[in-house]
């Protein structure tokens, strides 16, 4: 995908170094009539190595040179010299590449790491000269072995953007404008569809001269996950992201649609990404009043609290196989939700299952720290462990804490 000086997807021809040939020498030297192979080995070719830059967020400068070669190894000399080894060339790459062979489509290493060393092509052995092969039987062989050739590979390399924070919605729906007004980036804003082919990425600083990076993913379709409106280049973007903000324009028809149909593209691109936390923001608020936006905030809350209350319903009917298919249609439809953890967490306990049931509680709290009902569960099923008393005492406190209350002690 191009568009200015960003790309995003090249291919490149690499070719791996020769290695010298083995020397044929017998050795010569005053008053030695017979000295002996003493012909050295041949040095290697050069390696091609592909290596990451954290200063580099594009692949335009593959755009003009696509055919990399690593240099031939030198030959074996007298006196057990070996040959040179060839130059090894270095490929720079952003942090976030991938590589790929071109003919099989086999991902072959990633990039992930500045200054990362992957070594894509190895070069030729270097021939070994003639004196590895005298033996009693043949004092002066006149041969040596010749180098291994350099081979040639065709690679795919493709960029996926490395953020904390991706921008994910229906084109037109505000990211850019959002990037625009929170970084110093400076995407193309306009009133119409797809006005944004390529991420955008910025810097969002806050307090503490602390900062992260937000990326602007283009716009998706229903559709792009099979691969409509360029669906797989942009959706790959998204792979790379910390947290995924999405966004709905107020001015939508029916939120909940909107909202279900983005998810749907993200899980059948990638199942794994709606396992990143995740948070839904209204854009161009400024549309609505007062009453309308009353109204939409009922709506978002009254649609997980419909299902909350159908949840609590059938536990207290203690009709668990139900709990379970609810709890699990729950989670797809609200993946990092804490209260859906801590109900899991509940659900665990119930059966036994006490090491499960820490897990879902200790997920609860690390997606809402402030939720008291985790800790307080967490430290029942620790004290029914017998886990160190101490400890659970300190969770005790620190969920009381949480919510202004001053623990009695005794």
């Amino acid at each position: 995908m191009t568009e200015g000086n960003f790309v995003d997807y090249v291919k490149l021809s690499v070719s791996s170094g020769k290695g010298g040939k083995g020397s044929i020498h017998l050795h010569r030297e005053k008053f030695i009539t017979k000295g002996g192979p003493d012909g050295g080995d041949g040095g290697r070719g050069g390696h091609v190595v592909i290596r990451g830059n954290s200063q580099l967020w594009t692949l335009y400068t593959f755009k003009f040179k696509k055919h990399f070669s690593a240099g031939h190894g030198g030959d074996g000399r007298k006196n057990r010299s070996s040959g040179a080894q060839g130059e090894d060339i270095y490929i720079d790459v952003p942090t976030g590449t991938i590589i790929r062979d071109t003919n099989t489509d086999e991902i072959l290493h990633e990039v992930t790491e500045d200054k990362q060393e992957v070594i894509v092509m190895k070069g030729g052995l270097g021939g070994r000269g003639n004196w590895h092969f005298k033996s009693s039987t043949r004092q002066t062989p006149r041969y040596a072995q010749p180098g291994i050739e350099g081979a040639t590979l065709q690679i795919t390399l493709e960029l996926k953007v490395l953020a904390d924070v991706g921008l994910v919605g229906f084109p037109n729906a505000g990211k850019s404008t959002l990037l625009s007004v929170l970084t110093s980036a400076k995407p193309k804003i306009a009133d119409y569809e797809f006005t944004t082919l390529k991420p955008n990425l910025g810097i969002v600083e806050y307090r503490n001269y602390q900062s992260f990076v937000m990326a602007d993913i283009p716009g998706i379709i229903k559709g792009a996950s099979e691969g409509k409106g360029l669906g797989h280049y942009f959706l790959r973007h998204i792979e790379r992201n910390s947290i995924l903000l999405f966004l709905i324009p107020a001015d939508t028809k029916n939120l909940k649609k909107e909202f279900d149909i983005l998810k749907k593209e993200l899980i059948k691109y990638n199942p794994e990404l709606l396992d990143k936390q995740y948070m839904v923001v209204l854009s161009k608020a400024d549309l609505l009043d007062d009453e309308l936006r009353v109204e939409y905030s009922k709506e978002l809350k009254t649609h997980f609290k419909k299902n909350i209350d159908e949840l609590i319903s059938l536990y207290l009917k203690k009709d668990f196989f139900n709990v379970k298919i609810k709890l699990s249609e729950l989670k797809i439809k609200f993946p990092n939700d804490f209260y859906l953890e801590n109900f899991s967490g509940v659900m665990y306990s119930d059966e036994g299952l006490d090491d499960l049931a820490i897990l879902s509680f200790k997920k609860s709290i690390e997606f809402n720290p402030n939720f008291c009902d985790s800790y307080i569960n967490i430290s029942k099923v620790l004290r029914k462990k017998n886990i160190d008393k101490d400890e659970t005492y300190k969770i005790i406190l620190f969920s009381l804490v949480i919510n202004n209350k001053k623990p009695m002690i005794k």
